[in-house]
């Protein structure tokens, strides 16, 4: 039984560590470029130790924020505001930021996000993960991080997201300096500023 055992073990550490060999070589072999597509053993791998990185009571804390319309609103405007520039607003990471990193960003619509516990998608949005381009975003005790526990609801909702829901996002997205530049020029046009109106008619031909 022991000899069975000691077997097993052995086995199981010539295939992590031939695992580990075939990802460095990959690795080395492409390069640092972040237009790699992950092979489906990284992603595999990867799911695997982040999903023992987060500790056990931490997956299986329930949401203390109890899901309404309001809570769902202001967790829309926060994802729009600081989530979509590489999710999408729609989760879809269709964005040209979520596209090139490596990772890219996933689609949190499909299983591999929805199946996760409510506690593993609080601890990824709270802590970021390592390597990725997910930040951190908890700036308190996990405990008052309740815009995290929001941040929650939404993605179980994001497979249900509304045309209405979307338009309203594209409203909170962040803009850019020249669209702020064409705003503001907007403005000063509409107040009767004379050079603010030839920039408009620019940027209108």
């Amino acid at each position: 039984m022991r000899t069975k055992l000691v077997a097993i073990l052995v086995i199981a550490v010539l295939a992590v560590i031939g695992a580990c060999g075939w990802v460095g070589y990959r690795l080395f072999a492409t390069g640092f470029s972040a237009k790699t597509e992950p092979h489906v053993l990284e992603v595999w791998m990867a799911r695997q130790i982040r999903h023992l990185a987060i500790p056990l009571a931490q997956r299986n804390s329930p949401n203390p924020v109890p899901p309404n319309p309001d809570v769902l609103k202001e967790a829309r405007a926060h994802f729009a505001d600081h989530c979509a520039t590489c999710h999408a607003n729609d989760g879809s990471g269709r964005t040209p930021i979520g596209k090139n990193v490596y990772p890219q960003a996933p689609d949190l619509r499909l299983t591999d996000t929805q199946s996760m516990s409510d506690g593993e998608l609080f601890w990824i949005i709270h802590n970021g993960i390592r390597f990725t381009a997910m930040p951190a975003w908890g700036t308190s005790e996990p405990e008052k991080d309740l815009d995290s526990w929001s941040l929650v609801h939404f993605i179980r909702h994001l497979p249900r997201l509304t045309r209405e829901e979307l338009d309203e996002m594209e409203a909170l997205n962040p803009k850019t300096l020249k669209e702020r530049e064409e705003e503001a020029s907007f403005d000063k046009f509409l107040q009767g500023d004379d050079e603010a109106a030839a920039q408009v008619g620019a940027h209108h031909h």
